[in-house]
């Protein structure tokens, strides 16, 4: 069967329909594993929500690999390969390179797998020992997939392919109570009466496994096996990094994808999708002839890891197979043929700096006889749109999924997803515009390359830092250049020296015990650096110079925090249900540490004193989301709030949160970077001083400028390290007039001693968000191949790469190398 002329999303579509009329189950090969999560979003966009769509992921590692899956994919994989042999309806997603894997048998998940229920009798002993066989990792708390903890009557365990942990209550020895538990707070809310439990891991580490596997390992492999990190590893119970590169020795035989199918599934091959194996087949044997001669981590053929082409397409053949194509297939195509009226989705360009933005999609809205629904990204983005629409005299409908508008009559309907399928079909007449083909690129900013700073060195520590040549400050005698070291004979003792010399041929020797008076010059570039005459006042000038501003910075802050501490601030505060009612649009759950930085900032807002508060915490912690509060609270009190930036990039995606959060609310939010033409940024301006404009993002630009606003009341400053001089200047004679929240991952030396000394309220978030993954940090010698199998890695799981080069001269070489 061949399904042909699925342009745009027609496929996801197709599918989601012959799924929601099959009573069997859909598997769905994709050509790679980013192909197969966006047909996974685009099925599940077009699917009801009594339609079950779930994917089988890849481990987004290399073959062959010294890493393993984040325990998150083991349990999305173990959830689909316990769920698929009893799925009666519903899509499964998986690609190519995915489904060529060989697996687990599924005794393996049958015989460790467990269900306990509500009055059931439970053996605490017994369970802790089989949750062990299973994989299960004892702990003191339970936090993440694959633990468990017994507290007395209480067992707490997070199972794999499960979204939360559950909390088991016993009286006496039976289950009195099962609920679902929250890991960071540890309280439990929601009931159930049952729940299954599935092996933490796809491979075995119970001693009869462990036996297998030292005896198969010892008959495959030679050397000195205690110094082989896998071996080793297993044989003491731990799941070494890699193991499942290892996988056939733990088992007799090993499963294929095909032995996990109902018999009654369809398999659904996507533009030739299946055709790509022997290209997979290709890369694996590339890795395996790369990696097969190291001696520390022997590896196995591909033939005991993955299917070949042969036995894939074997596979294949037992099962009913449908084949799409975006195209007509050619005549001579065997098999039966179903032909789409879908077309290629419709290009409406709409510029937002025009005159008439919409012109051209109110023009198509206009003409075309379709149906048309339009999908925004965000709650903000859709807010534009329907500004737009409305200036046009058109007023769409507001849907939450697409099941409901194509059961509806509207011709004209909107939603918001992160599911960007654009799509036309000519019968029914039905169109999907979305953002893409509206905006294009416009919300992916390309990047701009920036020229890198000189990042002043630490003062110098060990003699290897030095080189010849190099300029060096002397804390008593000033700027001079480093010569080497020279040993000489003082009173009869030997000691090296280093030898300094400065203008007009003058020597200085220090002694290597005075090291501590020296350190790296930092002014000028190395070949042109002033160098101090030995003996001249100019070094004595300077540093008289440096002291008296020291002393004028030091009268200076004294002043600002005295006209602060003596000026009565604004009482800033919202009405309650305002407030809540914001509050509850934040969609994730805050953090202790997030939610005591927002109570802390109201109360200073509340207070008669005028707010300086820095908050301090790392990238994605919600130091953002503390400053959308207090912004929110400012402009319900009818004042007006900048956030001041350092880059351009920021104050976009500042724009693009901002709108988003108060695309509800009769707020207006405006930005003003360089990316505004003239005519932009004075209307912007013109806005501010009349009052009209609520929230202004904003870079340096706002300070460079004489801007007059009606009623400022709030200024938020992001990254303060980040500007230049003259802008700290601005933004310190702001400070004194105004409530004042600074935002940082990287507090200035001097923020940060203000904030200790008291001059400046300080809020910490150091809880990072339940969903944030940890950051491994690897330190190692130059590899090429491992900076390459780095990269490798990241796009094959479609994550992005900043590579980090030190060398302006060599970095376009670098670049295309």
């Amino acid at each position: 069967m061949r399904w042909a002329r699925l342009l745009g999303a027609a496929t996801g579509l197709a599918i989601a329909e012959a799924a929601a009329d099959a009573d069997r189950p859909l598997l769905v090969i994709a050509r790679d594993p980013r192909a197969a999560e966006s047909l996974r979003d685009e099925v599940a966009f077009f699917a009801g929500a009594d339609l079950p769509v779930n994917s089988f992921p890849d481990l987004e590692t290399l073959p062959y690999d010294g890493f393993s899956a984040h325990p998150d994919i083991t349990s999305a994989r173990l959830r689909a390969l316990a769920a698929l042999p009893r799925a009666r309806r519903g899509v499964w997603v998986a690609a190519v390179d995915t489904l060529l894997q060989r697996l687990p048998p599924r005794s393996y998940i049958d015989a460790r797998s467990l269900s306990v229920h509500v009055d059931e009798e439970l053996d605490v002993a017994a369970l802790r020992a089989r949750l062990t066989a299973a994989g299960y990792a004892a702990v003191t708390q339970v936090a993440a997939h694959g633990e468990f903890a017994v507290r007395g009557s209480l067992i707490d365990v997070f199972p794999m392919g499960s979204d939360a942990p559950y909390r088991i209550d016993l009286l006496d020895q039976n289950i009195d109570s099962i609920r679902l538990f929250d890991p960071e707070t540890q309280r439990s809310f929601e009931k159930l009466a049952k729940i299954d439990l599935l092996p933490a891991r796809e491979t075995p580490l119970d001693p009869d496994a462990i036996r297998e596997f030292r005896r198969r390992y010892r008959t495959r492999f030679v050397g000195d096996l205690g110094e082989q990190p896998v071996y080793r590893d297993v044989s003491r119970a731990i799941a070494a990094a890699g193991v499942e590169y290892y996988l056939p020795l733990f088992f007799e035989r090993t499963a294929v994808i095909f032995e996990y199918l109902p018999p009654e599934a369809i398999l659904i091959d996507v533009d030739e999708a299946c055709a790509s194996a022997g290209t997979v087949w290709s890369n694996i044997g590339a890795r395996h002839e790369q990696l097969r001669h190291d001696l520390l981590r022997p590896i196995l053929d591909p033939g005991e890891l993955y299917q070949n082409p042969e036995e894939f397409a074997g596979g294949l053949a037992r099962w009913p197979l449908v084949h799409t194509h975006s195209a007509e297939p050619p005549p001579q195509t065997p098999g039966p043929l179903q032909v789409f009226k879908s077309a290629q989705p419709t290009r409406v360009a709409v510029d937002v700096r025009a005159e008439e933005p919409a012109a051209a999609l109110a023009a198509h809205l206009d003409t075309t006889p379709s149906r048309v629904l339009l999908v925004a990204e965000s709650a903000g983005r859709r807010e534009l749109l329907l500004d737009l629409l409305h200036a046009r005299g058109l007023r769409p409908l507001a849907f939450e999924s697409f099941a409901a508008f194509a059961h509806a009559t509207t011709p004209l309907g909107i939603m918001v997803s992160t599911a960007s399928p654009g799509l036309r079909l000519e019968e029914p007449a039905l169109e999907i515009l979305t953002e893409a083909q509206m905006f294009g690129d416009r919300a992916r900013q390309e990047r701009r390359r920036r020229r890198a700073e000189r990042d002043p060195a630490k003062i110098l520590k060990e003699l290897s830092d030095l080189r010849a040549g190099a300029p060096v400050v002397h804390e008593t005698y000033g700027v001079g250049r480093y010569r080497g070291l020279q040993t000489m004979d003082v009173a009869g003792q030997l000691g090296e020296f280093l030898v300094l010399t400065y203008a007009d041929g003058d020597t200085l020797y220090v002694p290597v015990h005075a090291l501590h008076l020296i350190s790296r010059y930092t002014g000028a570039p190395a070949e042109t650096a002033p160098l101090h005459k030995l003996g001249g006042e100019q070094w004595q000038k300077a540093r008289r110079k440096a002291a008296q501003r020291i002393r004028d910075v030091a009268a200076e802050l004294l002043d600002l925090y005295s006209r602060r501490a003596a000026r009565v601030g604004t009482v800033i505060a919202a009405p309650e249900a305002d407030y809540r009612a914001f509050q509850s649009g934040f969609p994730f759950e805050e953090t202790a540490d997030q939610a005591a930085a927002i109570n802390e900032v109201l109360a200073d807002l509340k207070s008669a004193k005028p707010m300086d508060r820095v908050i301090c915490g790392d990238v994605g912690f919600g130091k953002t989301e503390v400053a959308l509060r207090a912004a929110f609270v400012a402009v319900q009190a009818g004042k007006q709030v900048v956030v001041l930036v350092p880059t351009t990039l920021l104050a976009q995606q500042h724009f693009t949160t901002f709108t988003d959060r108060f695309a509800d609310w009769p707020v207006r939010v405006e930005s003003l970077s360089r990316f505004r033409t003239n005519k932009e940024a004075s209307a912007v301006l013109a806005g501010i001083t009349a009052g009209s404009v609520d929230v202004v993002i904003a870079t340096q630009r706002l300070l460079q400028g004489k801007v007059r606003f009606k009623d400022l009341g709030l200024i938020i400053v992001d990254e303060e390290h980040r500007f230049g001089v003259r802008d700290k200047e601005k933004l310190k004679a702001l400070r004194a007039e105004v409530d004042v929240l600074t935002l940082t991952a990287t507090p200035i030396p001097r923020t940060l001693n203000m904030a200790m000394g008291g001059l400046r309220d300080l809020s910490l978030i150091t809880t990072p968000p339940a969903e944030r993954l940890a950051v491994k940090t690897f330190v190692m010698e130059w590899n090429e191949s491992m900076v390459r199998e780095a990269f490798l890695r990241e796009i094959r799981r479609g994550g992005q790469i900043y590579y980090v080069h030190n060398s302006i001269e060599t970095i376009e070489k670098t670049a295309q190398a």
